[in-house]
């Protein structure tokens, strides 16, 4: 790791980048490499390759971790929240976050249904459930959560809107696998959950989903859904797709299920580094995680105060991208303002307007080790404690772009 003696050494005025390989947010953890090679030495013996013997024993184990009676695993995410969609029959308007990865939105849109953006909670990033009452209309036929970082939403405000109205509450998971609400793990909430084991994910299957569910007929549809429509007898019920789970996606997702509970332990010891060491610096701020909830840790989210730091996220996000500390912007501009065939509607989203320009996300997870830390905070310390001649010289650069990595 390249040492700083001044911010005249920081990478986007010329000096050598702080790290010589990129620092990414949440890359894949390490596997044991062994339990993988003899899972998949079994799946080639048995010449079984898809939906089989391993992907029921990936969905019992994530069945457990949920508390729920079933798990429908799927080729990926967005697959699990289309299928779950359908087999409820949602049409119409829905009503969802904007703050949310597109693929939330676009699983809605891709069969026809209108998403109704809902703001969220300033502290959490959560849907916010006194608008979501206010947006209910006769055309609403359904409520999205999103457990965004894996904080679950207020589930009992939600839930208590969703009985009032009679309308079915789905939550949109995919960062939440092993946190939970009020001692109740994430999965068995709402109708259905859904999760994502993309390779992201600090348990993955490199592409893979799933669908968890208390409820009996709507995982027999779910089951149907993947395998065409048809029916465990193999009778077509159904119109259905190809969403089934291949066997060595399986593997790897038992394999990491194996080290769940490091995984959970190195995640929040990432966290709590970088608790500690952003303490003393002005205008970045750590999202707080509930303390007396099982949390996973997964994703480290700071917000920039730019009247504090007196820099925006996005220079400070230059600053930092050209150090390899490939932080992110999530999840900027806000599906509100790119997704197709929905008209714009910001007018009732000021929080999510202003999280778009904030929240910076940092690398974190298992696989960042206490050095790396330490340099990303000291790199971002450095850069907020010399504001005032980082401004002068970066106007300097900006004057003459040939000359500046941040034009």
């Amino acid at each position: 790791m390249q040492q700083r003696e001044s911010w005249r050494d920081l990478a986007v005025f010329g000096g050598s980048p702080i790290f010589k390989e990129p620092l990414h947010v949440n890359k894949p953890n390490a596997v044991n490499r062994d339990r993988l090679v003899e899972r998949i030495d079994g799946m080639l013996a048995r010449r079984w390759f898809s939906d089989g013997q391993l992907v029921r024993e990936f969905e019992q184990n994530i069945a457990r971790i949920a508390g729920v009676r079933h798990c429908v695993a799927t080729c990926n995410g967005t697959l699990a929240l289309q299928a779950a969609f359908r087999a409820l029959d949602l049409i119409g308007e829905v009503i969802v976050p904007s703050f949310t990865y597109v693929a939330t939105i676009q699983a809605l849109r891709w069969l026809n249904i209108t998403p109704v953006y809902c703001d969220v909670d300033p502290e959490t990033h959560n849907i916010d459930p006194g608008q979501v009452e206010r947006l209910i209309t006769p055309k609403i036929r359904a409520i999205v959560g999103v457990h965004l970082w894996g904080q679950p939403c207020q589930i009992d405000a939600l839930a208590a809107i969703a009985d009032r109205h009679r309308l079915p509450l789905v939550f949109d998971a995919a960062h939440a696998l092993g946190s939970s609400y009020r001692g109740r793990p994430v999965g068995g909430f709402g109708v259905a959950e859904t999760f994502s084991f993309h390779a992201t994910k600090f348990v993955n299957t490199a592409e893979g989903g799933a669908i968890t569910t208390n409820n009996d007929a709507l995982a027999a549809r779910l089951r149907s859904e993947r395998r065409f429509g048809f029916d465990s007898d193999g009778e077509m019920v159904d119109v259905g797709t190809n969403g089934k789970m291949p066997e060595i996606c399986a593997a790897l997702g038992l394999t990491y299920l194996e080290s769940f509970n490091e995984l959970l332990a190195a995640n929040k010891a990432t966290y709590m580094q970088y608790k500690a060491e952003l303490a003393d610096i002005s205008g970045i701020s750590l999202l707080p995680l509930e303390a007396f909830e099982n949390c996973n840790y997964q994703y480290v989210v700071a917000t920039v105060d730019e009247s504090e730091t007196q820099l925006s996220r996005d220079s400070l996000l230059r600053v930092l991208q050209a150090e390899n500390i490939l932080a992110k912007r999530y999840f900027h501009p806000g599906c509100h303002r790119i997704i197709p065939g929905v008209p714009e509607s910001s007018t009732q989203l000021a929080v999510t307007e202003r999280l778009v320009e904030t929240v910076l996300v940092l690398p974190g997870g298992a696989s960042i080790n206490r050095h790396e830390i330490t340099g990303v905070c000291e790199t971002l310390r450095l850069t907020v404690n010399n504001v005032a001649q980082l401004r002068a010289a970066l106007a300097d650069r900006l004057a003459h772009p040939a000359s500046s990595k941040l034009a």
